[in-house]
């Protein structure tokens, strides 16, 4: 029997990448097509099986994504609030939920990344994993490299390296056992004075427990006008181009398409539209 998991949503940050639209308000509020962004990952880890939910977020705006959530009785949810006071990291965030997991499992999704596999732990226990997504980009990304031949074993993970051993993304979702709060409390601070996730998952794959899923739908962040642009335009196109018929619905008009695979960019042929 898999043990309870439970879901941490890391919502914090300034936002800086998405100003002006984040001056007045958290961007996990911005809108993604016909909802607001924190919405899709609070889905995802929904059908994870997580039910209890935490959700860190910075001071300036946390009451506005409470206003917006209150307690998750209306999504089927049970959801609690952390205040992450100062910018120190995605690891230093997680780590401010220890009591919250308790002895539990947790999945871990940072709030602007939008996932459109359905994503099955039944055979997760112990351990860590990474859901790994192949990129055209991997420079711009946390890189794991693989045991040659092998289909899933990581033997490194690279924050965003000049040169990628690989064109496997690690995504903003991740699933871990209790040992991560001992992991994150042995971190040093990085160059840019943070704890980063990338360093835990290194721990947990120097000691052997590391597991990794390649995802085969779609994934995006919403961090960028451009990776906004493009989260939205692919929930429009899965919203709008799906229907019992299996025809092809229009999208709005626009001059740029995100493919089923999740590539952005180039005119649509008439068969797409």
């Amino acid at each position: 029997m898999a043990k309870r998991l439970k879901g941490v949503i890391l919502a914090g940050g300034t936002g800086s990448r998405l100003y002006p639209l984040t001056k007045v308000t958290n961007k996990h509020l911005l809108p993604v097509y016909d909802k607001p962004m924190i919405f899709y990952p609070l889905e995802t880890l929904k059908k994870m099986g997580c039910r209890d939910i935490m959700i860190v977020s910075g001071r300036e705006h946390c009451g506005d994504i409470l206003n917006l959530l209150g307690s998750g009785r209306e999504m089927g949810l049970k959801l609690s609030y952390e205040i992450q006071d100062d910018a120190g990291g995605i690891a230093h965030a997680l780590g401010l939920t220890e009591r919250f997991v308790g002895s539990s499992n947790v999945a871990v999704c940072l709030g602007d990344n939008i996932f459109n596999d359905e994503i099955n732990l039944e055979d997760f226990e112990s351990g860590s994993r990474i859901f790994l997504k192949e990129v055209h980009d991997p420079e711009r990304f946390g890189v794991a490299e693989l045991e040659k031949d092998s289909d899933c074993k990581v033997i490194s993970i690279e924050e965003k390296p000049k040169n990628p051993k690989s064109n496997l993304c690690v995504t903003g979702l991740y699933v871990y056992d209790k040992t991560v709060f001992n992991y994150i409390k042995n971190l040093t601070p990085s160059d840019r004075g943070e704890l980063e996730i990338t360093d835990v998952n290194n721990f947990y794959v120097r000691d052997g427990l590391m597991t990794c899923q390649k995802l085969e739908s779609w994934w995006s962040d919403a961090g960028t006008f451009d990776s906004l642009l493009k989260a939205s335009t692919l929930v429009a196109n899965k919203k709008l181009c799906v229907c019992p018929s299996k025809k092809l619905e229009p999208l709005p008009t626009v001059s740029t398409f995100v493919s089923a695979s999740g590539e952005y960019g180039g005119e649509l042929k008439h068969s797409e539209r």
